[in-house]
């Protein structure tokens, strides 16, 4: 019997809530909304006040946030939680800073003749461009989100 395996990309991050909004919008994602099981836990004494925050308009968890691909089911065991089961972002609060080069990336595919439109989009959000790229196998624009992680838009 062959079994689906769901995943996540967490990404350490220093403000959680500012990287998942930026790649909600990068990506025509949402913001997970946790809210429900947030305030459930605060109301049954399980969690402290102080690993929560207000963030895009409702009570969330402090140190984590997550982006989800719209069209993605949520979680079929716990649907209060708001965690989103598929193409999934998780945006984790370290307290160190990025110091080297991503060893894993994000590309992001647009559509024919829309890559420098898709790009100055990007930057609007508070993305920057670091280089461009042309080789015999492609060209594509290297970008870094506002934490400094680098992706490719082709």
């Amino acid at each position: 019997m062959t079994r689906t395996l769901s995943w996540k990309l967490v990404i350490d991050s220093a403000d959680p809530h500012a990287q998942a909004g930026f790649w909600a919008e990068a990506l025509g994602y949402l913001v997970e909304d946790n809210s429900t099981l947030v305030e459930q836990l605060l109301a049954a004494g399980a969690v402290p006040e102080a690993i929560t925050t207000h963030a895009h308009g409702r009570r969330a968890w402090l140190d984590l946030a997550a982006a989800r691909h719209p069209d993605d089911p949520y979680d079929p065991y716990d649907e209060t939680s708001g965690t989103g089961l598929g193409r999934r972002l998780l945006f984790q609060r370290v307290p160190e800073p990025k110091t080297v080069k991503n060893r894993l990336h994000i590309d992001v595919h647009t559509a024919p003749g829309e890559r420098d439109a898709q790009a100055e989009r990007l930057v609007a959000l508070g993305a920057r461009i670091l280089r461009s790229v042309d080789e015999p196998g492609g060209s594509w624009l290297v970008l870094a989100d506002p934490e400094g992680n680098e992706f490719c838009v082709n």
